[in-house]
């Protein structure tokens, strides 16, 4: 209940700021109310207030079908934290919350670095809407748009698609603390997959955050 209440109080706050130049809240105040929130949901307080900026502005272009769920990953952590989360928007709540893999040459236990280059084998950071499905090696996969020119649009021609895989779980992690890699994709537990896939098929948005300045001056959807 405090989650939904919080989240429902920050993003109130963040449509009237968008609409009325932070009107509400004077601006000093602003960054409490987001970190009390990424607390509350065990998030970076960047990731989300990125994530929820660059959601208002692909909705207003009409790009956003399912408005329904927000999806972040937050390679801000460690492959062995539960770093994909998916927010429901309209009931104000987190729903579901997992392990997420990152690609292999992005780093072991952190993903550090990142391409939108096929056969890189790295991950790439920004915003995606959620496409087709279809049934491949890995089972029910979901395929992702990238948005973003030069950070992730080629993420359909490289296969960059949400899939369900064994060397991601909560055993691999508490063994040796971390889980596998991916060849870019992000890939969750084979046991969660059909639910996130049910979730947030249908053109929702996903962010993939990580602590970047390059992609923050690079990003078409932050600037």
């Amino acid at each position: 209940m405090l989650k939904q209440i919080t989240l429902f109080i920050f993003l109130t706050l963040l449509s009237v700021q968008t609409k009325s130049s932070y009107s509400l809240l004077p601006k000093s105040e602003a960054p409490k109310s987001v970190s009390n929130l990424a607390t509350t949901l065990d998030i970076n307080s960047e990731a989300l207030s990125l994530a929820i900026k660059g959601f208002e502005k692909l909705k207003e272009q009409g790009l956003v079908n399912n408005m329904r769920y927000l999806t972040i990953i937050d390679f801000s952590k460690p492959s062995s934290a539960n770093r994909f989360y998916v927010i429901d928007m309209v009931n104000q709540q987190l729903v579901l919350q997992t392990l997420v893999a990152h690609g292999r040459k992005s780093g072991s236990v952190f993903a550090n670095t990142f391409s939108n280059q096929d056969a890189s084998f790295k991950s790439s950071l920004g915003f995606y809407l959620t496409a087709n499905t279809y049934f491949g090696k890995h089972g029910l996969t979901l395929q992702l748009q990238g948005l973003e020119k030069g950070i992730n649009d080629r993420a359909l021609e490289r296969a960059i698609v949400l899939h369900g895989a064994d060397y991601v779980s909560e055993a691999i992690a508490k063994q040796q603390g971390y889980i596998g890699t991916s060849l870019g994709c992000p890939a969750v537990p084979n046991d969660k997959i059909n639910t996130i896939i049910e979730t947030i098929q249908g053109a929702s948005c996903m962010f993939v955050y990580a602590p970047s300045k390059e992609y923050l001056h690079k990003s078409p959807i932050l600037n």
